[in-house]
């Protein structure tokens, strides 16, 4: 019997990727302080036990191989960089957060950044504007403009959309829509929206006095008269709700990527007042 024992032991010392050595790996690109947030909320949402991988940490880091050793349950992989470094791991189920391009995969789940499109179009009802411009490309954001679509008609909002499939297509189709839209919605685009086209648009809401509505604060200090952005306390939560369930027995199969459960419009007063919108400063 002693001598089973110490089989058993030694077996697991040789083998201790046969258990799990914990239920979540997360995988966070950065440092950034919106990625933190998000963590300490989902933390504080699940008694999982998690061992944290910050990218940026480390010269480079084989995700795959610490799945084999490790064997988690789940992966939270937070912002691009990191879903970019757990997307060949195609068994372990996958909750994605903070990225733009959430890959489409059988054990990936997660929550997009786009908000409820009803949600910009109460705030273009607000701003009484009829008419606006969208620049996006169809194979990046074309599934949520099908949702645009929908609620820019009950809404009673025309939409002007152009399409392109380079960044370099966006300065010609910004001039085309000159003197036919009374606003500009920048989508979280990867494609449209780029570090070298993301001045274009701010210069066009100069030159043709049209407020540019945008999905991220940062933008408010480039000249977005208003933006809708993810709250991220609750992504953090949201996601550890998702993990509760992923955890609890839920298949991954039948659980799409959701929305941001709550967002957050901010606005620029400066770009307001200029605009003759400061009406909205009251409401």
């Amino acid at each position: 019997m002693r001598r089973l024992v110490l089989i058993i032991l030694a077996l697991a010392t040789l083998l201790p990727s046969l258990a799990h050595a914990y239920d979540i790996l997360v995988v966070q690109s950065s440092r950034n302080a919106g990625y933190e947030t998000v963590l300490k909320n989902f933390q504080a949402s699940t008694k999982a036990s998690q061992r944290v991988i910050v990218l940026t940490d480390y010269a480079e880091v084989d995700t795959a191989g610490i799945v084999r050793e490790d064997r988690p349950r789940l992966i939270l992989a937070i912002g691009d960089a990191a879903i970019k470094a757990t997307g060949k791991i195609q068994r372990t189920p996958q909750i994605a957060v903070m990225s733009l391009e959430a890959a489409s995969k059988p054990n990936i789940t997660g929550i997009t950044v786009f908000a409820p499109p009803a949600r910009y179009c109460e705030l273009f009802n607000q701003m009484r504007v009829q008419r606006v411009g969208i620049i996006h490309n169809p194979d990046k954001t074309g599934w949520y403009l099908e949702k645009v679509r929908k609620a820019a008609e009950k809404a009673g909002i025309w939409l002007e959309v152009r399409s392109v499939k380079t960044p370099k297509e966006v300065l010609a189709k910004l001039d085309s829509l000159a003197g036919k839209v009374d606003a500009l919605w920048m989508l979280p685009d990867t494609t449209a929206v780029t570090r070298e086209t993301t001045e274009a648009y701010f210069h066009f809401g100069q030159n043709h006095a049209v407020p540019i509505i945008s999905f991220a604060s940062s933008y408010l200090g480039l000249g977005a008269a208003a933006v809708i952005e993810m709250d991220l306390p609750a992504i953090g939560r949201q996601a550890g709700n998702m993990a509760a369930a992923l955890l609890g027995g839920a298949i991954i199969g039948t659980m799409p990527f959701e929305g941001p459960s709550r967002t957050d419009i901010k606005t620029n007063h400066t770009i307001l007042k200029k605009l003759s919108l400061d009406f909205m400063l009251s409401e």
